[in-house]
């Protein structure tokens, strides 16, 4: 094979220098701009979530004693929905002998949602000397509702969150990043409302 036989690369443009500088020039725009509101998304997730004051809808739910609890948001009273990751969280587990005898102090009912199957919450909740019965959210629905699922890389799942509901509105609600919140902690934010 002769020299003129072999084949040759095509060759650059002369502008190619100038047009990778523009690359990098738009690059270093747009990088520090998405950090930025990546941060400042960050920074707001242990806000309130936005639903104080709006109304708290209804549900029915199978729970881990196979009874069924139908939560009318118009009732009397003040309940408190906590959402959570449920099972191989521990400290979800943990989070509700922490805050009942507390909110019963105050006249506040409990309503724990998770979303893994009842017979598997139900051996987790005897695990941690939980009595009171579990709510069961398999279709994810009602988390939904409550904007409860994809927070903190969570599509799928509560992470560890709370909605006080008082005669039909949502009057105080969080998402906490932690799996557990120190009663105290979390009664002071309760409290500050």
């Amino acid at each position: 094979m002769s020299r003129s036989q072999i084949p040759r690369a095509p060759e650059r443009p002369k502008n190619a220098p100038a047009q990778r500088k523009k690359r990098t020039s738009w690059l270093t725009i747009i990088a520090p701009l998405a950090f930025v509101a990546l941060l400042a998304g960050l920074a707001g997730l242990d806000q309130p979530v936005g639903a104080e004051g709006e109304p708290a809808p209804s549900f029915e739910l199978p729970t881990t004693t196979g009874d069924t609890i139908s939560f009318d948001a118009t009732g009397s009273g003040a309940t408190l929905l906590y959402f959570s990751m449920g099972v191989g969280c521990d400290g979800c587990f943990a989070q509700i002998p922490e805050i009942e005898a507390e909110l019963a102090e105050r006249e506040i009912a409990l309503l724990s949602v998770m979303v893994d199957p009842a017979d598997v919450v139900a051996r987790e909740a005897d695990r941690f000397g939980i009595s009171t019965p579990i709510l069961i959210d398999s279709d994810r629905q009602v988390s939904q509702t409550y904007g409860m699922l994809g927070v903190y890389g969570h599509s799928d799942r509560p992470s560890h969150s709370f909605a006080l509901v008082e005669n039909g509105t949502i009057t105080w609600s969080r998402h906490y990043a932690e799996m557990f919140v120190p009663s105290n902690d979390l009664f002071a934010e309760l409290d500050a409302t």
